[in-house]
């Protein structure tokens, strides 16, 4: 094991998390900024609307590929002839913040000091179908001692971790070869396997949030056998002090 020159995040339950998540709040959120509705579709109908979509979609996830938060909201709005006042990107913040204004995961914040300091480098790799400047936005909002050099999200490749494309695609933004990367993730399948095949040292996360909330992954993670180099930690200062002895 030596010290990595750049470490990578995944983002959900790695960096941040999104509690008490509520797209009927969001709905309400971005409603008075509806300019037509010909078809008086109230929140309600419009959250349910945007669920019935996502279900319908969720198996070419589960395939691998992303299907957009920008798609599906094009398609659950243009279906019913509602437009907005605002742009639609603004009505994606607005959208993504209230269906929860997002929480850090526990330590996230000392350790991304602690890689300044160190003079570590690092960036994000995401599965997320909000668009990668929404996921920086927030990122930024609620981390702002970050470094990161750049915010990859699947939204804006069309492919999923554990795809390799993403991790090449990071490797040749920060200009790295594989062996002096590290990646940390919190799914073993997606982060962990996905890493591990593009020749990217990979760290298992499974901690708890600051509001408690631990990964949807963690039964998951146990039914997956990882034969491989890797480092499994559950809080971040672990991390911190591993990187500390190298």
């Amino acid at each position: 094991m030596q010290k990595p020159e750049m470490i990578l995040f995944d983002y959900g339950f790695t960096l941040l998390n999104e509690p008490d998540a509520d797209f009927l709040r969001g709905e309400e959120a971005v409603f008075p900024y509806i300019l037509d509705n010909p078809m008086g579709k109230t929140p309600k109908e419009l959250c349910e609307a945007g669920l019935a979509i996502f279900r319908q979609l969720k198996d070419c996830r589960h395939m691998g590929f992303e299907i957009t938060e920008r798609q599906m909201m094009q398609l659950k709005y243009d279906s019913f002839g509602i437009t907005f006042s605002i742009p639609l990107e603004e009505v994606e913040n607005i959208l993504w913040d209230h269906v929860s204004p997002g929480g850090r995961m526990q330590g996230i914040r000392a350790l991304l000091t602690q890689l300044a300091d160190m003079g570590i480098r690092s960036g994000v790799i995401s599965n997320l179908g909000w668009s990668g400047a929404a996921l920086r936005r927030r990122i930024d909002r609620l981390l702002p001692e970050n470094r990161f050099e750049f915010v990859l999200a699947s939204s804006e490749y069309g492919f999923r971790k554990p795809h390799e494309a993403m991790f090449r695609i990071a490797l040749q933004r920060a200009g790295l070869s594989p062996e002096n990367v590290w990646f940390c993730g919190d799914s073993a399948a997606a982060d962990v396997c996905g890493a591990h095949n593009a020749g990217i040292f990979p760290v298992l996360y499974e901690g708890e949030a600051e509001d408690g909330e631990r990964s949807p992954y963690l039964e998951k993670n146990r039914q997956i056998p990882l034969d491989f180099d890797h480092l499994h930690i559950h809080h971040w200062r672990e991390l911190g002090k591993v990187l500390e002895q190298l």
